[in-house]
């Protein structure tokens, strides 16, 4: 059987594909990998189908053995002893692979040819941490049958990619629908002044720490539809940005979205480092 035993999975390994698109009014969110851009990747150079499930590892710590011969890559952040970054290599059966901690990012995607083959939910093998959808969070122990690739290898043999920045992050926002809550100071203050990442961040969100912004109308708000990239300003004032495992919908007010081809970037985000909101 083609498949890979984990020994080791760090602070936390889960299976992703591209999500659960098209269900949010049944309450259900899409999830799939944070940052989609690296999982792409790897998937594009194992010449897996571009929905082909891979592990998704946060702050390495990783170990797999191969009990078969097989293909794997790395991509998104790379982790110390990965001698597959951007670059698919064998992995012989009985042989292990070690991902030590990345020195910049979050997040490392394991691509195996073929794909990690385990239950589809819902028509995806995305672990949603917030509804518990998906596959379990990976464990040690777990055997991860790997699937058969249905695509030759393209040619590419490297990708060469700048590693995620380890320093301050700028990225784009756009105007949301309660834009209008917050005065003009709030919102001058949201894209002019650094914010940073907070230790309780995760694959719902980013939360950010700085000086609060404040509303200039007050009062309850009925929820609303929600999407990733999505900045929320609870009573704190202090903003969260949604990532992959957003909610559906969110009761209080949007003001502003972080550009879609941005928000993979913002997935690579490590608590303590800061990001600029630039409008």
């Amino acid at each position: 059987m083609k498949a890979v035993t984990v020994l080791a999975t760090g602070p936390l390994t889960t299976v992703q594909d591209l999500g659960r698109p098209g269900r949010g009014a049944l309450g259900i969110g899409r999830s799939g990998a944070a940052d989609r851009a690296a999982a792409a990747l790897a998937n594009r150079l194992l010449g897996n189908d571009p929905d082909a499930a891979l592990l998704e590892v946060t702050l390495g710590g990783l170990v797999l053995r191969a009990e078969a011969d097989l293909l794997v890559v790395t991509t998104g952040a790379r982790c110390h002893g990965a001698t597959a970054h951007n670059a698919p290599v064998p992995l012989a059966a009985g042989r292990e692979l070690r991902l030590g901690g990345p020195a910049t990012g979050l997040r490392t995607y394991v691509g195996l040819r073929g794909g990690i083959d385990v239950e589809p939910v819902l028509g995806s093998r995305s672990t949603d941490l917030l509804s518990g959808l998906g596959p379990p969070v990976v464990s040690v122990g777990d055997v991860l049958p790997v699937g058969h690739a249905r695509q030759p290898l393209p040619d590419t043999e490297l990708a060469p990619l700048a590693d995620p920045p380890g320093g301050e992050v700028t990225v784009r926002v756009l105007p949301g629908p309660r834009r209008d809550w917050f005065a003009d100071d709030a919102w001058t203050a949201l894209t002019t002044r650094p914010w940073t990442v907070t230790a309780e961040s995760n694959r719902i969100g980013l939360r950010l720490d700085g000086e609060p912004l404040r509303r200039e109308r007050e009062g309850e708000l009925p929820s609303e539809g929600m999407v990733r990239g999505a900045v929320q300003v609870p009573p704190s004032g202090l903003p969260v940005l949604f990532l992959a495992d957003a909610p559906v919908t969110g009761g209080y007010p949007v003001i502003g979205y972080v550009a879609d081809v941005d928000v993979d970037r913002c997935a690579q985000l490590r608590p303590g480092q800061d990001l600029r909101l630039r409008s």
